[in-house]
């Protein structure tokens, strides 16, 4: 069973980063970072898109550059609750059925991930998508910082998940999967998410995504080609950098003859 969804795209954003302050400011190919998370947006083609702020720079800036933003309040203690507000704002009457939770720090995400992370609620059961994609470097595999996905198959190139975690899993022969904190929320499910307090495993695990297991919410997960690059520091954002502006220039290749 399937059924048509309606999406909105939204990016929280605000300038409170310790590691790369001002970084939804910082500039990659000609324009603010937040806006290039913007453009990516766009670009998926499944709604319309937003920024969700509470900074005044960061709104005026989005505007600029012919994006559509909303102040939110500055007390938010999540990306989640920020879009939930800002949902509130932009769409009061509910036509929109699906909200699209875009990190600001993915400039570089390909479009066809975004798109991917929307699908599963095709499925009327499913309450929340996310993604993952493949560890292929040993090193990951047990580094804490790498969130992996404990899931089910259910199809090509899609799970149900079971768990999340920091730590190795599952145990034994077989791929494990990096977590690429990425959401589509039903509608309903980003209010029932948000009105419920931290659970035991999100407080032990700190991954904010445990609540909506432990309270019975479904989570499907598509499987995509690779983990687009969060910019975090400033080495993520000279790579972004560069990233971009290879796709936005790309090397010509002279005529040998």
């Amino acid at each position: 069973m399937s059924s048509a969804v309606a999406p909105l795209v939204l990016i929280p954003a605000r300038l409170a980063a310790t590691r790369l302050p001002g970084k939804p400011l910082a500039e990659i190919a000609g324009a603010p970072m937040i806006v290039q998370v913007w453009r990516r947006a766009r670009e998926a083609d499944v709604g319309p898109v937003a920024v969700a702020t509470d900074d005044d720079r960061i709104f005026a800036a989005v505007k600029d550059h012919g994006g559509e933003a909303v102040m939110t309040r500055t007390d938010h203690p999540s990306g989640s609750d920020r879009i939930f507000e800002a949902l509130g704002r932009l769409d009061p009457d509910g036509r929109r059925d699906v909200v699209v939770n875009l990190q600001g720090d993915l400039p570089t995400i390909e479009p066809a991930s975004i798109r991917a992370a929307v699908a599963p609620l095709a499925d009327p059961h499913v309450d929340i998508a996310t993604l993952a994609a493949e560890i292929v470097r040993d090193e990951e595999k047990t580094n804490p910082n790498v969130v992996k996905v404990v899931g089910s198959p259910i199809g090509d190139r899609r799970l149900r998940a079971l768990y999340f975690t920091r730590a190795t899993a599952p145990w034994g022969e077989g791929p494990l999967f990096h977590h690429i904190g990425l959401y589509a929320y039903r509608r309903a499910a980003l209010a029932k998410f948000v009105s419920l307090p931290p659970s035991p495993l999100e407080r032990r695990e700190k991954l904010e995504q445990l609540r909506a297991l432990e309270h019975g919410l479904r989570i499907d997960v598509s499987l995509v080609d690779a983990v687009p690059l969060g910019v975090d520091t400033p080495e993520d954002l000279e790579r972004a950098r560069r990233l971009l502006s290879a796709r936005i220039h790309p090397p010509t290749v002279e005529d040998p003859s």
